[in-house]
């Protein structure tokens, strides 16, 4: 497996060295961005999406990292939203949509080949449409020639997994204006604080023993990291985690809901990246464990000496805030007293098995404030992860070679 290097995050000279495009900085706008993108939404006529009228149903095109837009609206929408929503990354448009339907197009560049193309379609079949991304842009023409609504994400936000917030928040927006989802402007003030307050708390100058985005970035280099929610909302950031790991600090990731995931994650403590699968294992086949075990772990490893490590899972445990008098009965469904249960049991096993485990745990509050804890602690310690491990977060060759093979 491979080190993560403390020297490297905790010195704000190398962390900005190596950070070349102020991936950290642009995180802690997360705030910022909220409120941004509802003077942006209001500007372009948010109130009059689809409209003004419900739609008969609603579909959301976002690709990518862009993709927690559709998941999260989902799940603001909950079971008793009064139309069907539904998410594509992209082609074909199915073909239930028309001209009462709202299409939801995202992407922050404007050029997403998946989102854009569907917008085009919606547009041909005069279906309702709104879209996010940058102006002048490929995704802002189409819906200018259709007539529709277009919130500008500003050319400052240069990535995705950055720009979140300036994505998700006119969505949200469109979603309260047709009586699909109860986000108001005192919600949105009140999240985009908690993520000021985020900010401060995962900044830079603040040192790993008590950062605790730097910390979890520790505990995530320990091995692969398996993603887990403990409700619909922490599973909605379980996948946004995948995500941001595998963009920014270039880590493979699974990620789960539970209860589903319980069973799946609890199978891999039996195989051969934990180090009692391992040791099974070798028992059953009359050899060594690899090359790394007995005296040459835990404590006794010397990493500079010694082999790395053989890879292991790393547990994150993303848990939504705890049930109190206050929270409504919508919102009482993330903490489900079964579901808290079955995530204590999940942790206990994986400690069990001795593997690295850590655990999240999003303040009380409204829904999407509890979103903003979970999303922006893991996007900022995918970050840290990427910088400690040696990384730019935000340049990536085999990225740039992908893109030359495919322009």
């Amino acid at each position: 497996m491979p080190a993560l290097d403390p020297t490297l995050i905790d010195d704000e000279d190398v962390l900005a060295r190596h950070d070349s495009r102020g991936v950290l900085r642009s995180l802690a706008t997360a705030g910022a961005q909220v409120r941004e993108a509802v003077r942006l939404s209001s500007d372009a006529g948010i109130a009059g999406v689809a409209g003004g009228s419900r739609p008969r149903s609603v579909l959301v095109a976002a690709t990518g990292g862009t993709a927690i837009v559709g998941d999260a609206l989902g799940w603001f929408a909950g079971a008793g939203s009064p139309v069907p929503i539904d998410t594509r990354s992209h082609g074909p448009l199915p073909g239930w949509v028309g001209s009462l339907d709202l299409v939801i197009a995202v992407s922050q560049s404007g050029r997403a080949a998946g989102p854009v193309s569907l917008a085009a379609e919606a547009a041909r079949r005069g279906a309702f449409l709104l879209t996010v991304g940058a102006p002048d842009s490929p995704l802002a023409a189409v819906c200018a020639q259709a007539r529709g609504v277009h919130v500008d994400v500003p050319t400052t936000r240069t990535s995705s997994r950055t720009a979140l917030w300036s994505m998700l928040t006119p969505v949200l927006l469109a979603a309260e204006a047709l009586g699909l989802a109860r986000v108001g402007p005192d919600v949105l003030e009140a999240t985009a604080e908690r993520l000021d307050r985020a900010a401060e708390s995962f900044r830079p100058s603040s040192e790993s023993f008590v950062n605790p985005a730097k910390l979890l970035a520790a505990d995530l280099a320990e091995g692969v990291p398996v993603v887990i929610g403990d409700s619909p909302l922490s599973g909605v950031a379980a996948r946004r985690a995948v995500s941001v790991l595998a963009r920014i600090a270039r880590v493979p990731a699974m990620a789960g809901e539970l209860p589903g995931a319980a069973s799946g994650a609890v199978a891999l403590l039996d195989g051969p990246y934990t180090q009692t699968g391992a040791q099974a294992a070798a028992a059953a086949t009359g050899r060594r464990g690899g090359p790394n075990d007995d005296a040459l772990t835990g404590i006794f490893r010397d990493p500079y000496l010694d082999a790395p490590p053989d890879a292991s899972l790393a547990v994150l445990m993303l848990r939504d805030a705890a049930v109190d008098a206050s929270t409504s009965l919508t919102d009482a469904a993330g903490a489900d007293p079964n579901r808290v249960a079955l995530a204590d049991a999940v942790v206990a096993v994986a400690r069990e098995s001795g593997i690295r485990v850590s655990e999240a745990r999003a303040e009380p509050g409204h829904t999407l404030e509890r979103l903003a804890d979970l999303t922006s602690l893991v996007d900022f310690a995918a970050t840290y992860l990427a910088i400690g491990l040696g990384l730019d977060p935000s340049v990536s060759s085999h990225l740039a070679q992908l893109r030359e093979r495919t322009s």
